[in-house]
């Protein structure tokens, strides 16, 4: 194992670690995924996140064969599949967070009631037809709720979020379950108004240029900390 690789590793154990801090996951109930290789690095199947070690990580090839007696976790077919299909997502966070869920049961998308929803890749985040959990036929109704997003729901199970990097992924679980909160907020008083898709365009270009972008910025920023 490489430091390179330990250190992805260790930022995935971490990050799963930080699910459950960040109350949108309970348990060993999400997973996560990133790119490595030729394939992918993900988190094992039943082991409590505090117990996790770099061993424990699961580096599986596409062909979904892998080294070792640590078993993937069991939706290993929806990661594999979305990095596969989306070169432009190198990480997948699967959370079962209590607002977003609380939505999948009811099999809504959530809409534009906030600006932020582009922060997904659009002007709504799709809620993907139940399936059985671990399946293929899940990992297909997956990849197509994702089309154009990098979000979605998967009705009566719970949330993807997808993105360049594990911690760009794990914050976008955040703002997910932030929004599905919002919306139940909003529901009782009726039907809430949404952004138009030329409101939502206009924030998805503003994005382009938000926040710290130039690699010097970004650098003194990582000295800093």
């Amino acid at each position: 194992m490489t430091d390179e690789e330990r250190a992805l590793r260790l930022e995935l154990i971490e990050s799963c670690r930080a699910m459950n801090r960040l109350g949108i996951n309970k348990g060993t109930s999400g997973n996560i995924s990133v790119r490595h290789g030729d394939g992918f690095l993900i988190s094992p199947t039943g082991i409590p996140y505090d117990k996790l070690q770099p061993e424990h990580v699961v580096a599986m090839n596409w062909d979904a064969t892998y080294a070792g007696e640590v078993q993937p976790s069991s939706e290993w077919r929806f990661h594999r599949d979305i990095l596969q299909a989306r070169p432009d997502l190198n990480a997948v966070v699967h959370t079962h967070s209590t607002h977003a869920t609380a939505l999948s049961v009811l099999g809504r998308d959530i809409p534009a009631i906030h600006y932020v929803i582009a922060a997904a890749g659009g002007s709504s985040i799709r809620c993907a037809p139940y399936e059985l959990f671990g399946t293929q036929e899940l990992a297909d109704r997956v990849v197509e709720a994702l089309e154009g997003r990098r979000a979605c729901l998967m009705a009566h199970h719970g949330v993807i979020a997808a993105h360049a990097n594990i911690a760009r992924a794990l914050a976008l679980a955040v703002t997910v379950e932030e929004l599905a909160r919002q919306y139940l907020l909003c529901l009782p008083l009726g039907e809430p108004p949404v952004l138009s898709d030329e409101q939502i365009a206009e924030v998805l270009v503003k994005f382009k240029t938000y926040g710290q972008q130039s690699s010097a910025a970004l650098e003194g920023l990582r000295q800093a900390s």
